[in-house]
């Protein structure tokens, strides 16, 4: 039996990876660099291993201690770790200094050169996912009014232009004016921002890079996504088709469908 590594953030994401990779055959080993984790995630793996973000040097040592010679990064770490008092060892301090800047892109592209030096292949995030890229259309019961089609189709355009700078890959938007668009504080704090600024029936787009490497950052969203937009009193949740992660589908549109919001893939 072969092994497939994964270097897990928050979020569902890695569960479903694990999940899908012990169907497929593979002996999974998790090393999850975020301080919470969903609680499922040790029981969907064969060996779980809890290691902080910037002790880069004891990751890549676990895996190749495990075997592992290919890995998957799945779940979010936001940015904002940087300015917290993360402690990061010498390896790690050795990535960030060579970067010419800290954006996503440049963090990720970096971290997958680390791994695959020494011999760790990464895969694309979509490996086992395929399934969870919805195809185009209307996805729960409600379908957007007239208005919110023209937010979804102006936010689209916006998203894309925000998320080819590295800057973002969500904004909020209301009567074709944008409200909040995604930086370091991640999706669910611009949603909550950008629908308090709305005050109502803002529209939220997410949308892959133009040039998306699969290996990293494929646009996610799921049930803390569909808290967030009732936070933020948002009535649209829309989605790149196949190039967007849909977690937790059924159960998803089940609750979006009872609190009136639509999901769209468009």
């Amino acid at each position: 039996m072969s092994k497939l590594g994964i270097i897990a953030g928050i979020d569902y994401l890695p569960v479903e990876v694990a999940q899908e990779a012990r169907r497929a055959g593979q002996e999974v080993v998790v090393v999850s660099v975020a301080t919470k984790y969903v609680e499922e995630l040790p029981q969907a793996t064969d060996k779980f291993y809890q290691i902080g973000v910037g002790q880069l040097g004891e990751i890549i040592d676990t895996l190749k201690k495990e075997g592992v010679k290919q890995a998957i990064m799945a779940g979010k770490v936001t940015k904002e770790v940087l300015f917290t008092n993360l402690v990061l060892d010498q390896r790690a301090q050795n990535l960030l200094l060579r970067l010419k800047d800290k954006n996503d892109d440049s963090i990720l592209l970096a971290l997958v050169e680390e791994l695959e030096k020494e011999g760790i292949k990464v895969l694309s995030q979509t490996a086992y996912l395929q399934h969870l890229l919805p195809k185009a259309g209307v996805l729960g019961k409600r379908e957007p009014t007239s208005q919110e089609w023209l937010d979804i189709r102006y936010g689209q355009e916006m998203a894309k232009r925000v998320a080819g700078l590295d800057i973002g890959q969500t904004i909020v938007v209301k009567n074709q004016a944008i409200l909040a668009v995604e930086a370091i504080e991640g999706t669910d704090a611009a949603i909550v921002r950008g629908g308090g600024l709305g005050r109502g029936n803002s529209v939220v787009v997410k949308v892959s890079k133009p040039q998306q490497d699969l290996r990293f950052d494929i646009p996610t969203v799921g049930l803390k996504t569909l808290e967030s937009l009732g936070h933020g009193h948002c009535s649209v949740l829309a989605i790149e088709a196949e190039k967007t992660f849909l977690l937790q589908k059924e159960e998803l549109l089940r609750r979006a469908d009872e609190a009136g919001v639509a999901v769209v893939a468009f």
